[in-house]
């Protein structure tokens, strides 16, 4: 079922300059659970989903919410991407399948193959070319949970698992030069839940945070040289809603994780690339209860 705000709460959208850290307040939402900002190519607009469907916010006048059509596609969750030349959306949905939507509206296209009962694709990433989409499968294994990173060809064909174990992998993205996938991972963890970034090129895998805290959803900057991601507090099982102390942090390859924001919310604030094309800014949603 889709998410629905609390009694009190609100989604509030933001977009952050990181060199400053400046924060604009772009749209208030105290009906509408909104989640997961893509920016468009073109800088123009954002696109979030909310009660299974999808939505853009014209930036120069964020007032409203205008609902893209879905061309008949079952209800949506908060993992979907933007084409590199912004013509296609991609989106998971609760059917556990991907879908392509023109980013205008109309008929859908399924890209996913069935892979059998319980296997639910969620989507996160698309190749700089646009000919490959990153995604999570997460299937049952003896009553396990297991989550690996896959690949698909964006226009269909077959899936190409990167990483097999039983760690708990989430968030595949592709950085810009289309050799590395970014992700989240507990694999290198001593204790339940506490995952970290990684990224990996299909032949070896990389960490990239060493910290006490949880971090999740990492997405390169379209030049390369950072990358945003949410930060739980130590001891924060998966990716929870609704949690004090979420920080939006900066890694570069010179600095040591940067704190951009901190929030309450977590699920919903910024699962899905939401970096402005000239990675000057990043957009995200938080959801105060007062």
């Amino acid at each position: 079922m889709p998410r629905t705000l609390r009694p009190g709460q609100r989604a509030d959208l933001f977009v952050v300059e990181v060199r400053t850290g400046e924060r604009r307040l772009v749209l208030i939402s105290p009906e509408l659970l909104f989640e997961a900002p893509n920016w468009s190519p073109d800088g123009d607009w954002l696109v979030v989903n909310g009660d299974g469907r999808l939505f853009r916010i014209p930036l120069a006048d964020g007032t409203e919410l205008e609902e893209i059509d879905l061309g008949g596609v079952p209800a949506i969750n908060n993992d979907h991407v933007l084409s590199p030349d912004g013509s296609t959306v991609y989106v998971s949905a609760d059917d556990g399948h991907l879908y392509a939507v023109p980013a205008a509206g109309g008929s859908s296209r399924r890209v996913s193959n069935d892979r059998g009962a319980g296997f639910h694709h969620y989507l996160h990433g698309v190749s700089p070319d646009g000919s490959t989409l990153a995604y999570i499968g997460l299937e049952h294994r003896d009553a396990t949970r297991i989550a690996n990173v896959w690949t698909i060809p964006a226009a269909g064909g077959a899936d190409v698992q990167i990483t097999d174990d039983e760690h708990a992998d989430d968030g595949s993205e592709y950085g810009p030069d289309g050799k590395w996938i970014y992700f989240n991972s507990e694999r290198e963890s001593t204790e339940p839940g506490h995952a970290q970034l990684f990224r990996t090129s299909g032949e070896v895998v990389e960490q990239l945070t060493f910290d006490e805290r949880v971090n999740w959803f990492p997405h390169p900057s379209p030049n390369g040289s950072m990358i945003a991601y949410v930060s739980f507090p130590p001891g924060t099982l998966g990716h929870p809603a609704d949690v004090d102390d979420v920080r939006l942090r900066l890694l570069t390859s010179d600095d040591e994780p940067r704190d951009l924001v901190t929030l309450f919310g977590g699920q919903g604030t910024m699962n899905v690339p939401s970096w402005s094309p000239n990675s000057t800014h990043f957009a995200y949603v938080a959801y105060p209860t007062h």
